[in-house]
């Protein structure tokens, strides 16, 4: 099957675009949250991906720098920005195969679209836990994901992931850095509460964790 590229002028849809959607979200939340305006590389990144801006998706990624909610503590890429300096095509170019990495948290958890090497459920949005150093289902897709991570089901999420002045701890954090945690978490001595905390670079925290699942039982999918 042949599968030609679109251009930018094809990727941009301004009929029915997905950004009103996304703002909608965001006027609609409780949740704290900061909108990235987008870069210079917005083009490139969007012509990247092969997606339109009628997705939520292609709209993220062309129309923002990125979304950080609830303090900080959730990163969700878009083209880039000074304060979130990863972009989704960058960030993926060379690291995921079969997924792509949209989102990553204070507590070294990614989350990617599957892509086909996850599991059968192409489009849907897995995390790759810190506690399981298992990629896990989340059975929704990425308008779902926004809007989850902008509800009030976000914090639940996280119960047993976040310690006692986690927020004030999230503030010395930049969006391109995570905690690591030792023991890890994933071990029966690891917590959140009793494991040390390092602050270290996201893509440290990424590159750790496909070492450890390739040595562990080979979790990390090969694509």
């Amino acid at each position: 099957m042949d599968w030609q590229v679109k251009s930018l002028e094809e990727l941009i849809d301004s009929r029915d675009p997905a950004l009103p959607l996304v703002e909608k979200m965001l006027a609609e939340t409780t949740r704290d949250y900061e909108l990235l305006p987008p870069s210079s590389d917005n083009s490139r990144v969007l012509s990247t991906l092969q997606v339109t801006t009628r997705s939520t998706l292609g709209a993220i990624a062309y129309e923002t720098g990125g979304l950080l909610i609830d303090h900080g503590w959730l990163r969700v890429l878009g083209s880039g920005h000074p304060e979130l300096p990863r972009n989704l095509a960058d960030w993926n170019a060379g690291r995921s195969e079969g997924y792509l990495l949209v989102a990553d948290d204070a507590a070294g958890g990614f989350f990617a679209i599957n892509g086909g090497g996850l599991g059968d459920d192409v489009g849907a949005l897995y995390y790759w836990a810190p506690d399981t150093l298992q990629w896990e289902p989340l059975e929704i897709g990425y308008t779902d994901f926004l809007g989850w991570a902008l509800s009030e089901q976000f914090a639940s999420f996280y119960d047993g992931l976040r310690w006692e002045g986690w927020r004030s701890d999230v503030q010395s954090l930049k969006a391109d850095q995570c905690f690591s945690f030792f023991p890890f978490l994933w071990t029966r001595e690891g917590s959140v509460e009793k494991s040390s905390r390092t602050i270290i670079d996201v893509i440290e925290q990424f590159e750790m964790n496909v070492g450890l699942a390739r040595k562990l039982d080979g979790s990390e999918p090969s694509g």
